[in-house]
């Protein structure tokens, strides 16, 4: 297959969703038909209509390579005061027509990104991925270096498409005395900032192995406050069966 071939069939589609992004208290973009277009397997990148730009968008005279689809114009971003260099391409010559009228704008260059009035994090969310909590009454212990650092009959157990599983467990059921705070801080879109512990076990301290959603975005909000641990680095046992460690790390 060429890599024509190949880029002319970028999966598309139109979401129904209103997408903002801002930059420097303005709208750069507002959008009630943003393109989703697949660069990456697991989720989508938004693209927007050109017409649905609010922004200013200066050419650089810069081109760069969108991994998959082809040669992009790099335009700054002018907006409340503030510029964002190169935080905006366009394809007007790529083999696929569908992208000749679309912007895409840099997720880390904005300040924030809506859909609908709420905020998301981190890229765009795949309507094809799904998040499912479960209460259970399953028997979870988690060890570290030997050591039990937690033991729960009642864990809140989430399940998200293509992902490890995962085991949320109540602060009670956790050997706080073992945690340490970290300043470490990452962003989901489907479930909204956690904060981190290092656990101090076997004579050493294990960096960030624990996560926290305080206050996670509503749809997820079975796990706020409840402790999870990287299945990939601690000894996971599920009514008594140790569980083998997942490969992927979240």
């Amino acid at each position: 297959m060429t890599a024509t071939t190949e880029r002319e069939k970028t999966r598309i589609e139109t979401s129904p969703k209103r997408v903002r992004a801002y930059l420097g208290g303005a709208a750069v973009a507002d959008s009630t038909s943003t393109a989703l277009v697949w660069e990456f397997p697991h989720y989508p990148t938004y693209y927007f209509p050109a017409g649905d730009i609010r922004a200013e968008l200066v050419p650089t005279g810069r081109t760069e390579e969108t991994k998959g689809i082809g040669a992009a114009e790099l335009y700054d971003v002018v907006s409340g005061g503030k510029t964002a260099p190169g935080a905006a391409r366009r394809h007007p010559a790529v083999a696929d027509e569908r992208l000749h009228d679309l912007v895409k704008l840099d997720w880390n260059a904005m300040d924030d990104w809506f859909e609908e009035d709420e905020l998301v994090y981190v890229h765009a969310r795949n309507p094809y991925s799904r998040v499912d909590i479960l209460g259970s009454s399953r028997h979870i212990e988690v060890k570290v270096d030997g050591v039990t650092v937690a033991d729960s009959r009642q864990p809140r157990i989430l399940f998200e498409t293509g992902l490890p599983t995962r085991y949320y467990l109540p602060l009670t059921d956790v050997r706080m005395d073992l945690l340490e705070p970290s300043d470490t801080s990452t962003a989901c879109p489907y479930k909204g900032i956690a904060a981190y512990w290092s656990v101090q076990a076997g004579g050493r301290s294990h960096k960030d192995l624990v996560w926290i959603y305080r206050t996670p975005l509503p749809e997820s909000q079975k796990i706020a406050g409840m402790a999870c641990f990287y299945n990939e680095r601690v000894e996971l046992y599920v009514d008594g069966v140790k569980q083998d460690r997942p490969s992927r790390l979240r």
